[in-house]
């Protein structure tokens, strides 16, 4: 919903005045509207210039005919509004300017990071789900850009898809294997992440040992502080000599810094400075590949005015239940309580405390003295993650 679409009092419609419902709060419609105006006046651009200038940069692409209409069904649910789910992918391209940190340009994309983003329909919860690119799974056959079928695939990883048929696959199989429906996607690369974290001057993490990879070329010391760069980048990707060097650690590792990110742009004052919300919009539409439906500022704008109701705390981050597959002990399998989180998803019923373990939220950070939330959605801190599973993502506890 949009700031225009907001009740407004009428003039000279002789009602009584409301008071005290006024809030005075930053949401992202009004600021990406006032932020547009600010630089118009201070630098002499067109305000019209500048939109369609971050307007042009959203890469916008229509997977509908790849995915196709055998899709599921969205369950009607009790709320103002419809639940949205938007599968966010993180591609490993290294074909983007500053990607390649590993010397492997040339060799495709692959979906390095897969996250369910899934917005209540009362909008006081959001719940980032994530899913282990080591993870095995069955893969659907799916279709390519020209309408050819891609065999799927019994048992293999499922970062896969992305590699052989790209979002349209990966959306595809994730809908086959979870019985949720996609509403929106969106794509964001290597160079993207980190001008976006640049753009808010970086982000603040908890490092409880000093991370020494000289195989690439990575020195982070320990403390808490704020990174940012090449170094953050670094950072959420290092997966060899931190924690217990596992993919599911690097996974927690990035839950964190994704949610101490979101606590930045809404705690520390970005959303009041024009300068750092202009740049944050200028890398993130540079770098986005979504969806028609979401493709345009205004839209992005609107998704985000209707997080203005939750909380930090109400921001939680999972990984969905898993454990070492049987055949193999470099891979995953999904557990059985799996299921119970995707059909509460589709019911858009609060995740139980058995089912929502170790949870990061924005409001209680991994290592954080000053937490602005209570840590939990159901509870007096039971979601948080325990000591263990931070300590296997290199975290602070």
């Amino acid at each position: 919903m949009s700031d225009a679409e907001q009740p407004s009092a009428q003039a000279g419609s002789g009602a009584p005045k409301r008071k005290g419902r006024v809030r005075k709060r930053h949401t992202v419609g009004k600021i990406v509207l006032a932020t547009v105006l600010v630089l118009g006046l201070v630098t002499g651009l067109s305000v019209v210039f500048l939109y369609r200038h971050l307007n042009g940069n959203l890469n916008v692409v229509d997977l509908s005919g790849q995915i196709g209409t055998d899709r599921p069904d969205k369950p009607k649910v009790t709320g103002p509004q419809e639940p949205l789910n938007i599968l966010v992918m993180g591609s490993d391209s290294r074909d983007c300017n500053g990607c390649n940190i590993d010397n492997l340009t040339g060799g495709g994309a692959r979906s390095d990071t897969t996250i369910l983003i899934h917005l209540s329909a009362d909008r006081t919860r959001a719940y980032g789900i994530s899913i282990p690119r080591d993870s095995a799974v069955d893969r659907p056959t799916c279709t390519d850009e020209n309408g050819d079928d891609i065999a799927g695939g019994t048992h293999v990883l499922w970062n896969e898809a992305y590699s052989v048929g790209g979002p349209a696959c990966t959306i595809h199989q994730f809908e086959k294997l979870t019985g949720v429906l996609v509403d929106h996607y969106v794509v964001v690369n290597f160079e993207g992440f980190r001008d976006m974290v640049d753009a808010i001057g970086g982000v603040e993490v908890c490092i409880p040992e000093d991370i020494v990879d000289p195989a690439h070329g990575i020195n982070i010391p320990a403390g808490t502080r704020k990174i940012a760069g090449q170094q953050a980048l670094n950072y959420v990707r290092e997966r060899y000599v931190v924690g217990n060097g596992s993919d599911t650690g690097r996974m927690k590792r990035q839950q964190a810094f994704i949610a101490s990110m979101a606590h930045q742009v809404v705690a520390a004052g970005t959303l009041a400075n024009p300068i750092k919300i202009v740049k944050f919009l200028e890398a993130a539409t540079k770098s986005l590949t979504l969806d028609p439906a979401l493709g345009s500022l205004k839209k992005i704008g609107g998704l985000g005015y209707e997080f203005r109701n939750i909380g930090l705390d109400k921001i939680q981050f999972i990984t969905i239940p898993n454990t070492v597959d049987p055949t193999n002990p470099n891979h995953l399998v999904w557990t059985p309580q799996a299921k119970g989180v995707w059909q509460k998803i589709i019911d858009d019923e609060p995740l139980t405390r058995r089912l929502a373990t170790d949870v990061i939220s924005a409001g209680n950070l991994p290592g954080s003295k000053n937490p602005s939330g209570n840590g939990s959605g159901n509870g007096s801190g039971s979601n948080e993650a325990d000591a263990q599973a931070l300590a296997d993502a290199g975290l602070c506890s």
